[in-house]
């Protein structure tokens, strides 16, 4: 019985060492690939144009109201722009609904999302950023290309460790 439980002890040890260390799965950079740029209007009607945020790590979240996974991501990204932005980290949701603003202004009423949201159309954005299937979520580094995306929920604590990652990356880049 001691023995079994040594086991599992050592085990769970391995497995957390393991999962809190591991390095993210960002593609190299060498190896990525310039983001679509898109001009779209939030719901004051200013524009957001992707491209514009050149200089900052973006977390790109293409989801919809009726999306359960979606909905329970939005509030990491929330934390995560609260905590990354001042490090350079931009986040912009792109609602992917049928209905457009009909559903997604009583939604943003309700949850008070502290980043941009625009109106996308499901197959344009799936088309050009590669994914048929949501939550899809994609980051991009200050130079405006696409270093990973997440398709299906993303694990926060992994997920927040590419983003790490990421700004550290990149911010070694600008320093040098």
């Amino acid at each position: 019985m001691l023995c079994h439980r040594v086991v599992i002890v050592t085990l769970l040890a391995v497995s957390f060492a393991v999962t809190t260390i591991a390095p993210a799965d960002l593609k190299p950079a060498d190896s990525r690939k310039t983001a679509p740029d898109f001009s779209l209007e939030d719901s004051s009607g200013a524009l957001i144009k992707l491209s514009g945020y050149k200089g900052r790590v973006v977390l790109l979240d293409f989801w919809a109201t009726w999306c359960t996974g979606c909905k329970q991501e939005i509030p990491w990204y929330m934390e995560f722009q609260d905590k990354y932005k001042k490090d350079g980290l931009s986040a912009i949701g792109v609602s992917l609904d049928d209905d457009g603003w009909k559903s997604v202004k009583p939604f943003l009423q309700e949850h008070k999302i502290n980043y941009p949201i625009v109106i996308g159309d499901w197959n344009d954005m799936g088309k050009r950023f590669g994914f048929n299937s949501m939550p899809a979520t994609l980051l991009i580094d200050r130079d405006g290309k696409m270093a990973d995306m997440h398709v299906g929920m993303v694990d926060k604590a992994a997920f927040e460790r590419e983003i790490q990652t990421l700004l550290k990356e990149t911010a070694k880049k600008t320093s040098n």
